[in-house]
């Protein structure tokens, strides 16, 4: 009889197995670069000088991760709750709309109260998108993935009915709303640092990067401290103990996407508030999906969320300036190195674990 396999310690599994697959997808990535000529230690280079060798790069690369944030927290709510939200980029779409109706409408307001009225709505917006596949889930059986893919459709076909027929301007042949009012602004941190007698470089990065660092805080409190997220945890982990121990599945099933919705919708206030200033079609820009592989990366744990948004933020902005540097490397081939990390740290992170578990078992077993 063979004996049960050994569970991975934790830090192994939280930071050895990522390590591992991010080294490796890098390692194919090289072989690519390699491929068409080029020197794969040069274009790393390049890439991490673009990104954080500037402090303009770290701006940039700082802004592109706060998205990342989002739609990984998102994802990671799900997770937990054993939900497969894939409707991200749906959410995240319906949230600037309810960031861009508050904005509008509300212009007059001081900055103080339209930011955070807006930045509510936007995650009320993208909340109760997310409520209806949850509901049919919850009540009507209906599978998750399936639905959260129909809604990123039904939003991106609402948001372009919306601009190009209800709030778009009508002078522009651009489908986007007219540019919201001064106090609608996210302010930019460069702003914010020269207030206090700071000279940073000026780039994107705006205040929401602190309001995604204090969700990541505020998820690993609810998710980790609170009977709300014991309750969820048990759900993902085995639904038919929780059933037992008298927790409604159908009642976390709701709250989990609402939650994972309104975190998703909050993407809408660093790209529409933050830079954008007014609302237009594909500001997600494929964040949403992204998010998918940074919670997975991250073990839907906010700090390992953190550190992987980080890193595709990196990829974002150095892999701009490594086609920039290098045009033989085009923006193509960075997603497709965007892709392999995805790959190997999602889909195929079982080829580390098998073997590591076993390294551990027979260490466990030789003893010390």
């Amino acid at each position: 009889m063979s004996a049960a396999p050994l569970e991975l310690p934790r830090w192994a599994d939280y930071a050895l197995v990522p390590i591992l697959a991010v080294a490796t997808s890098f390692l194919a990535a090289g072989l690519v670069v390699l491929a068409i000529g080029e020197n794969p230690l040069e274009a790393t280079a390049i890439m991490l000088r673009g990104a954080l060798g500037t402090g303009e790069g770290i701006g940039f690369t700082l802004y592109y991760a706060t998205n990342f944030i989002f739609t990984g927290l998102a994802v990671a709510v799900a997770f937990h709750a054993g939900l497969f939200n894939i409707g991200g980029e749906g959410q995240a779409a319906l949230g600037g709309v309810g960031a861009a109706l508050v904005c509008l409408r509300f212009e007059s307001l001081p900055a103080w109260a339209l930011i955070p009225l807006a930045s509510l709505s936007a995650a009320c917006f993208g909340a109760l998108w997310a409520l209806i596949p949850a509901y049919l889930q919850a009540r009507r059986g209906s599978h998750i993935v399936i639905t959260t893919i129909m809604f990123n459709m039904l939003a991106s076909a609402l948001l372009v009915y919306l601009l190009v027929s209800v709030i778009g301007r009508p002078d522009s042949m651009s489908p986007e709303t007219r540019t919201f009012g001064p106090n609608a602004h996210v302010p930019f941190m460069h702003v914010m640092a020269a207030g206090l007698g700071w000279s940073i470089p000026a780039t994107p990065l705006n205040a929401s990067f602190l309001l995604a660092l204090a969700a990541c805080a505020a998820l690993w409190a609810l998710i980790w401290r609170t009977r709300l997220g014991f309750a969820i945890r048990t759900v993902g982990a085995n639904p038919s103990a929780a059933l037992y121990a008298g927790i409604s599945i159908s009642r976390i099933t709701v709250i989990a996407m609402l939650i994972s919705g309104g975190l998703a919708g909050l993407l809408a206030v660093n790209e529409i508030m933050g830079v954008q200033d007014r609302l237009l079609l594909e500001f997600t820009a494929g964040y949403g999906f992204i998010g998918i592989a940074v919670a997975l990366m991250g073990r839907s744990h906010p700090v390992g969320i953190i550190l992987a948004s980080v890193l595709f933020g990196v990829m974002y902005q150095g892999g701009a300036e490594l086609a920039f540097d290098k045009p033989a490397i085009t923006r193509d081939m960075i997603v497709t190195i965007s892709g392999l990390v995805i790959l190997f740290a999602g889909a195929l992170d079982g080829i580390f674990r098998g073997p590591l578990s076993r390294a551990f078992a027979a260490r466990r077993r030789a003893g010390p």
